[in-house]
């Protein structure tokens, strides 16, 4: 096209003064569509380039969670090897999609609340289009979503051959802490503090003082592992759900989770979840909060101030979700 204004402008040199003006505006004209035409190509190119970067990263993500499912199948057989047959409370955390054929096991504190909210936008009747419209507390209301445990046997298992089965993890300890300063440093969770807190200060504090016991809301972390690993707080009543293991929430040795995401890489793997339900145009995944999120350096500090036979004990009973979802011993436990 560059040609094209060139010739037109030499045209133009060489024509007398009555055509002057034709042939100006025919340089322009020329000079405009070459600029046109570039400008379209340059688009073209960003697109292929966009589109083959998007289908790479899809087909990259796709990889990297085949991998994950072939670790923990190898995990489940080294680790696992006992087996049993499923019983409805342990489907209690398997909620259901019908219309996109899912089946979502939530863990606590690892975005089940953004999952929850998602999964209201695509089982609903176009109540809500935005999952972050949906307060938190109705997200998790009882009666919003669907357990799979509700369903008949030959329901479950017709689910459990046919629907796209996913599961969202994260590192153990980071997922502790951050259910430690939800649960036990927050004034509003009055209930939890009745609960637990009261309990926990009974047990393991020293002299508590008789508001910390009616009150239970001052309990620091170093009770909260004392509570934790003391035997008799499993001989009494289950782990609460925030604290419960994950293998324990959602068996990944007895049901075979066709994708296993992790927090740490949340948004492409969330993305990739909707995208293999068909419902990526549906309804977009929300952006987690990164300045209230529970890091790794956050959890080493809390750590600190537990002695290394504690952080042991703490370890192995969560043992179990480090070797299965493949997480490293982390690296400021003292016992290493």
């Amino acid at each position: 096209c560059l040609y094209g204004v060139y010739t037109v402008t030499i045209q133009c040199v060489y024509s007398d003064y009555t055509v002057c003006i034709q042939c100006l505006y025919s340089v322009y004209t020329a000079f405009i569509q070459c600029v046109y035409s570039v400008y379209m190509v340059f688009i073209q190119c960003l697109y292929s380039v966009y589109t083959v970067t998007i289908q790479g990263d899809q087909s990259a993500v796709g990889t990297m969670l085949q991998t994950r499912q072939l670790f923990l199948d190898e995990a489940c057989h080294s680790y696992m090897r006992k087996r049993r047959v499923l019983s409805p409370e342990d489907l209690r955390h398997l909620l259901v999609d019908d219309r996109h054929g899912l089946l979502y096991c939530y863990v606590p504190k690892v975005a089940c609340t953004n999952w929850k909210r998602t999964l209201m936008v695509l089982t609903g009747d176009g109540r809500y289009r935005d999952p972050l419209s949906i307060p938190a507390n109705e997200a998790h209301a009882p009666g919003r979503l669907r357990s799979l445990s509700e369903y008949s046997t030959t329901e479950i298992n017709r689910r459990l051959r046919t629907y796209l089965k996913f599961i969202f993890v994260r590192d153990p300890f980071e997922r502790l802490v951050s259910a430690y300063r939800n649960k036990f440093t927050r004034s509003y969770n009055t209930a939890f503090h009745k609960r637990y807190g009261t309990k926990i200060v009974r047990r393991h504090r020293a002299n508590p003082r008789p508001e910390a016991l009616e009150k239970g809301s001052d309990v620091s972390f170093e009770e909260f592992v004392y509570y934790l690993v003391d035997p008799r707080t499993q001989r009494e009543e289950p782990f609460n759900e925030h604290w419960e293991r994950a293998h324990a929430l959602c068996h990944p040795c007895l049901i075979h989770y066709d994708v296993v995401g992790k927090y740490e890489s949340l948004a492409q793997d969330s993305r990739y979840v909707l995208k293999l339900a068909g419902a990526e145009g549906e309804v977009e995944f929300p952006a987690s909060s990164k300045s209230t999120r529970t890091t790794e350096s956050m959890a080493a500090k809390f750590f600190n101030n537990i002695s290394p036979f504690y952080q042991k004990k703490l370890y192995n009973l969560y043992r179990m979700d480090f070797l299965l979802f493949n997480y490293s011993t982390p690296t400021y436990l003292k016992f290493r």
